[in-house]
């Protein structure tokens, strides 16, 4: 799989109400959670952001509460893949059950810069920062993780294997 956008950063310790605000938890839409994606940390954000962009951020990407929303919310607003130094680890299990792509790596996170083209190899965990021509390492997302994200997530996978059972 291979992932190619546009940068967007952040800084170390975006929790989940950074992500999406509490107060818009009384839905689960995730074209309305998408319009207040974190809104909070960048106001403008929701409306800079891009279908195809990615976010790149330092530590502890996603602490905070264990709510499905932030990954949802992120997703729904076209973002397609997170880099961070490190991830909450609820936020990190939640990514991968609705099928959201994320990267751990403290090198991309600490040189790539907002507004960069990157290209990440998730086979082989390679981050390429096409706007600096530099290149960094993640760790890869193995195979069974990867039909996840590519079946959308947990629930749709599930349903595609009781289906072709």
């Amino acid at each position: 799989m291979l992932i190619r956008g546009r940068t967007w950063r952040f800084g170390a310790d975006i929790d989940t109400d950074a992500i999406i605000p509490a107060r818009y938890l009384n839905t689960s839409d995730p074209h309305e959670l998408a319009k207040h994606v974190m809104e909070d940390a960048d106001p403008g954000f929701p409306g800079k952001v891009k279908a195809g962009d990615i976010i790149v951020a330092d530590k502890n990407f996603g602490c905070g509460s264990s709510r499905e929303h932030a990954p949802i919310a992120i997703k729904a607003a076209g973002i397609q893949a997170v880099v961070a130094k490190s991830f909450a680890r609820i936020f990190y299990r939640n990514a991968f059950n609705i099928g959201l792509p994320i990267f751990e790596s403290a090198e991309a996170s600490e040189k790539i810069r907002e507004g960069d083209e990157i290209e990440i190899d998730a086979d082989s965990g390679i981050i390429r920062n096409l706007s600096r021509n530099e290149e960094y390492h993640a760790k890869p997302i193995p195979p069974f993780m990867q039909e996840l994200i590519e079946a959308g997530g947990l629930v749709e996978w599930t349903r595609r294997k009781i289906k072709a059972a």
